[in-house]
């Protein structure tokens, strides 16, 4: 087992860095092919973001670990709000200013409500995934359009800001590209390994292990990001790093695990996990869309709220295990 826990912290690691350089490497690239910078904001760091979700989730689901992949999907979710999101909001309020996200958040919130009555069945079936990945498909389409057609967005002038000082030649950006991607399945692989030995050895479930271990470990890229992005007063990348990565998670993530095979769902996570993720993405939607007139705004005692209810859920977690 001591070789497992070496074999999953290497692989965090490594999973960590790769999964920023493939964003910087796609980044980079479609910017070279000139695709507008509230697309490579909406679409290509979207993907590369959940990139780890969905290749550790996939291959979870691969090797017949359904608690891993579901686990990881829901986990990330609540560590994006709770963790992410309020660890940055405490380091400096955060204010809805984007157009685009105040459409992606209603988005987000009857993504969830859709997830919670697929899988109230206790299975996540191939026509339940088959449903996520239409509706991705044509989330898809509509980001496309959004990012074509909308200009002006703060979200756009944030991304242009911050392509200017990263983009990449072309040559070094395809490098990075496929070396990271390469990175990524084999760290991704890894860390399923490690994850389900670690979970045999001890004989708690993998569902646990992947709420916990693997969900945060496969979201420390966004924390990164949204710190850096919270730091250079640039709000909307760091909101659009969670509710873009949550649309991905639910959708997608979700969606190409249930498609590889069907998952089942513990009871546990329809009483426990599912619930509080459907709890924070509606708390997120309230407290960020604004009402009358009144812009988002996620303050500093909010976000502490959010850190303070991971905690307690992972404690939670925690003392299920012993």
């Amino acid at each position: 087992m001591t070789t497992a826990f070496i074999v999953v912290i290497i692989s965090l690691g490594v999973l960590v860095w790769s999964a920023d350089r493939f964003v910087d490497g796609a980044s980079s690239t479609a910017r070279h092919f000139g695709m507008p910078p509230l697309l490579i904001g909406m679409l290509i760091v979207g993907f590369g973001t959940s990139a780890p979700e969905m290749l550790v989730s996939s291959l979870a689901a691969w090797q017949g670990n359904p608690g891993i992949a579901l686990g990881n999907a829901y986990g990330s979710n609540i560590a994006n709000i709770a963790l992410i999101l309020g660890v940055t909001a405490m380091i400096s309020p955060i204010a809805f200013h984007s157009n685009i996200l105040r459409k992606e958040l209603p988005i987000l919130t009857m993504v969830t409500g859709l997830t919670v009555m697929l899988v109230w069945d206790t299975v996540m079936t191939r026509l339940d995934a088959g449903i996520l990945l239409v509706i991705f498909a044509g989330f898809m389409f509509w980001s496309i359009r959004q990012g074509m057609r909308q200009r002006g967005d703060t979200l756009e002038q944030e991304m242009q800001q911050e392509l200017s000082s990263r983009t990449l030649p072309l040559n070094r950006a395809l490098f990075w590209l496929i070396l990271g991607l390469l990175l990524l399945i084999g760290s991704s692989r890894a860390l399923v390994w490690g994850a389900v030995t670690i979970a045999t050895a001890i004989g708690i479930s993998e569902l646990v292990v992947g709420l916990t271990v693997v969900a945060i470990g496969t979201s420390l890229p966004e924390l990164a990001s949204s710190i850096m992005a919270i730091r250079k007063k640039e709000h909307d990348i760091a909101l659009g790093n969670v509710i873009g990565s949550n649309l991905f998670n639910t959708l997608a993530v979700v969606g190409l695990a249930g498609s590889v095979r069907p998952l089942p769902v513990p009871p546990e996570a329809l009483s426990r996990d599912i619930p509080l993720m459907a709890g924070l993405t509606l708390a997120l939607f309230v407290i960020g869309y604004g009402f009358r007139g009144r812009p988002g705004r996620i303050n500093r005692i909010e976000g502490a709220f959010l850190v303070i209810t991971f905690c307690a859920y992972t404690a939670y977690l925690v003392a299920s295990i012993t």
